[in-house]
């Protein structure tokens, strides 16, 4: 069964017309994982016909509010829809201490349970694994602490292991190389152009050339931009920028749905 990734929303702190706040579903091993749930993530899933009963776990790659401010609507929601299978969040510890009261007054009658896993993002560690697939945290370079996640199959036989790794909000770090090396897919934020080379830098984010670059000596076999500056409206400039550097480069706008 093929991997796939699907982008519910690329878009940065800003929301605009073009691009919700980030959030994506990975599909690996016929299971599926929400990363990120920027606001109105719920929506893009309703829209596309995802099936949120199959969603078991989140995984929150740091606090900014474009990346989790959807979470307590889409679990207001799952209460709604009388779910019962218990959702497990993996995320910094604060997330549980922001949360709970708004769980305790909006959401106090839930028919499932809501399971936090603290995770330390500045760790690079397993934070689960099961019969079939891993998944670590990738140490980034943010303003507040951030990691993104590698997911690896595994197999008992000789058939090739399908390896994802999400690079979220962070500034251009080498650090990374050798644990995405070789990676099938790799997604790395692009918020500015090289026009913002210097509000890049004071902001701690990437550009699409430097993502690009991150790809290149990581050898991945495929890359994907995205977490776009409301100051691009253009997107292609994200792409041709990319493309000079690193040729299998996509934009991760919202609702396309790639193969891992």
């Amino acid at each position: 069964m093929q991997g796939q990734l699907t982008i519910l929303g690329s878009g940065s702190a800003l929301p605009t017309y073009q691009n919700a706040p980030a959030s994506q579903v990975v599909e690996l091993c016929d299971k599926a994982f929400l990363i990120d749930c920027g606001e109105g993530a719920q929506i893009t899933l309703r829209r596309m016909g995802l099936r949120t009963a199959r969603l078991y776990n989140i995984f929150i790659s740091h606090l900014h509010g474009d990346h989790c401010f959807g979470l307590i609507g889409l679990i207001s929601t799952f209460g709604m829809m009388h779910r019962l299978q218990p959702l497990h969040i993996y995320a910094h510890p604060d997330l549980e201490r922001l949360m709970r009261p708004w769980l305790d007054y909006h959401c106090a009658d839930l028919s499932f349970d809501v399971i936090f896993h603290p995770i330390n993002p500045r760790k690079h560690e397993v934070i689960y694994e099961d019969r079939t697939l891993t998944i670590e945290t990738l140490p980034l370079r943010h303003k507040v602490p951030t990691c993104g996640f590698l997911f690896t199959e595994h197999h008992r036989n000789t058939e090739p292991r399908r390896r994802y790794a999400y690079c979220s909000d962070t500034m251009y770090s080498e650090r990374l190389i050798p644990w995405i090396q070789g990676v099938d897919v790799l997604f790395h934020e692009a918020t500015y152009i090289d026009e913002y080379a210097d509000r890049c830098r004071s902001t701690m984010h990437s550009t699409a050339r430097q993502a690009a670059t991150i790809a290149l000596k990581a050898e991945a076999k495929r890359l994907i931009i995205g977490h776009y500056s409301a100051r691009v409206d253009d997107h292609t400039l994200f792409l041709r920028e990319a493309a000079e550097v690193f040729p299998d480069v996509a934009l991760a706008e919202e609702r396309a749905i790639f193969t891992i």
